[in-house]
């Protein structure tokens, strides 16, 4: 067994062990509106579930050099957001979209995916995408990084409207197998589902 001291390493290094170890990590494809009106998205592969009443999820986005980047900027200004699943049918479009372009260039236009008004908030969605949750900004915990500037930007999402393709929805529940749920590993590798088994929790 190896034993790592992160303090002895490049941020890099820790970076390429963590993304090589926590897999394998579902996809959010999130969209925000700028102040200008401006639709951004992006994917995001630090993300979870948080609870389950309120319905909350977190998304953790990166800064670059202490600055937050478009999504964390739109959502904490306008305090909303949608989060999307990334499948097989859309993470070539997906992917697209992790361009790195200027605040004033939607990353959409590289893609054909094609927005959609929502529901409860003014940032659209995006129709092709089998499961979308319409969020409010529950809070935002800004992370600091060891060289004094901040890290990451930790957004907890409350979602307002859960949108999914009737061909998943089974008495209330979603068939991943329909789904094709896709998720990240480490640098440009993606994993399918896969096999799935069952085992019974302890009484």
């Amino acid at each position: 067994m190896i034993s790592i001291d992160p303090n002895t390493q490049s941020e890099r290094d820790t970076y390429k062990l963590l993304i090589g170890s926590v897999v394998p990590r579902p996809v959010a494809f999130v969209t925000t509106l700028s102040a200008d009106g401006v639709l951004n998205a992006a994917p995001f592969s630090y993300f979870s579930i948080v609870s389950s009443n309120p319905p909350l999820l977190s998304v953790s986005v990166q800064r670059k050099n202490g600055a937050p980047k478009d999504t964390a900027r739109n959502a904490m200004q306008s305090g909303e957001l949608v989060i999307h699943i990334v499948d097989e049918d859309t993470v070539a479009a997906v992917n697209e979209t992790a361009a790195n372009l200027p605040p004033d260039e939607s990353e959409l236009d590289r893609t054909r995916l094609t927005p959609v008004v929502s529901d409860v908030v003014k940032v659209p969605g995006v129709m092709e995408s089998k499961i979308r949750m319409e969020c409010v900004l529950e809070q935002v915990v800004t992370l600091d990084g060891g060289d004094q500037l901040p890290a990451a930007d930790l957004l907890i999402a409350r979602v307002v409207r859960f949108h999914v393709s009737e061909e998943l929805y089974e008495h209330g529940r979603i068939d991943a197998s329909k789904l094709k749920p896709v998720s990240r590993m480490a640098g440009n590798i993606y994993s399918t589902l896969g096999e799935m088994f069952e085992i019974e929790r302890p009484v």
